[in-house]
């Protein structure tokens, strides 16, 4: 039966084991206790500042783990909460739709990628950009640019210092690289890894878009019908407020037969997930199939 499928069942959080996201906050937070206390000895203090934080002089010693070390490491309360935050607000969402294993793979790929965009800004301008780095930012920003590409056209809100602010994902992308590149220009000098950051969100934007989701251009330049799609997928647009799916034509879904709408409607989400896998359908495709187990429980 179509609802006893696999992409017919909404995944749940914490099923299935421990999830990375919320291990990665509870690590986090344990290293950085542990450095409140190292610091209280200088030579502690040196050796982290030497051989974990990530530098431009420590890769030229060829001390490459500072690429994951660095990840762990935070400057203070502030720095740790607010990446914690992004982490476990986003991370889940994303480790949901991934998997664990893609999750970490991402979480930890944009972190390595960010650090090297960091420390390629440091070689080219040192004065600028030569400070040692440390944080969970470039990860960070990596799994919002992920969750802003899984629902490019969805509306959802964020609570911005305790304001609520309702937006697509498409517009949560476009801020975070408006305000990575604002600082990398205007406040060069800051303690923010401003390069780090940028290339976070650009490395979380195109895994997902290339890698998970099979798409080969940068995610949807122009309107919504220009999206890519499987070749039978019509355009669908929400009615009213949203009370149920349109077809392009302008018939709405309740009036179509099951044959017709799992024809018309889910087929081509179904051949989605043969080519791409259940990880790269969006929310709206989700919502397609769960009205789809609907028709099939009426029947």
């Amino acid at each position: 039966m179509l609802e006893d499928r696999d992409y017919m069942r909404q995944p749940e959080y914490g099923s299935g084991g421990v999830s990375f996201a919320v291990a990665l906050v509870v690590v986090n937070t344990a290293i950085f206790l542990a450095e409140l206390m190292v610091f209280n000895n200088p030579r502690g203090a040196d050796f982290i500042d030497n051989y974990l934080a990530l530098s431009l002089g420590g890769l030229q010693h060829g001390y490459v783990w500072q690429l994951l070390t660095y990840q762990f490491l935070h400057g203070g309360w502030l720095h740790l909460i607010f990446n914690m935050l992004a982490i476990f607000f986003f991370g889940r969402p994303v480790e949901v739709a991934l998997g664990r294993n893609r999750f970490l793979a991402l979480y930890l790929t944009c972190g390595v990628i960010g650090g090297l965009c960091q420390m390629a800004a440091a070689f080219a301008w040192p004065g600028y950009f030569g400070g040692a780095v440390v944080g969970a930012s470039a990860g960070g920003y990596g799994l919002v640019a992920a969750f802003a590409v899984m629902n490019w056209w969805e509306r959802f809100t964020l609570l911005i210092y305790f304001i609520p602010v309702t937006m697509r994902g498409r517009t949560l992308l476009w801020c975070s690289i408006g305000l990575a590149a604002v600082g990398i220009v205007l406040t060069p000098h800051s303690n923010i890894a401003n390069v780090a950051h940028l290339g976070g969100i650009l490395t979380g934007a195109l895994f997902v878009s290339k890698i998970v989701q099979g798409r080969w251009s940068w995610p949807y330049w122009g309107a919504r019908s220009s999206r890519p799609a499987t070749p039978r997928e019509l355009a669908v647009t929400r009615a009213g407020k949203g009370k149920f799916w349109h077809l392009a034509g302008g018939q709405a879904d309740e009036e179509l037969s099951t044959d017709e709408f799992v024809k018309s409607e889910v087929d081509p989400i179904l051949e989605k997930i043969s080519a791409h896998g259940i990880q790269s359908l969006t929310a709206r495709e989700r919502e397609i199939l769960e009205k789809a187990r609907s028709k099939m429980a009426k029947h």
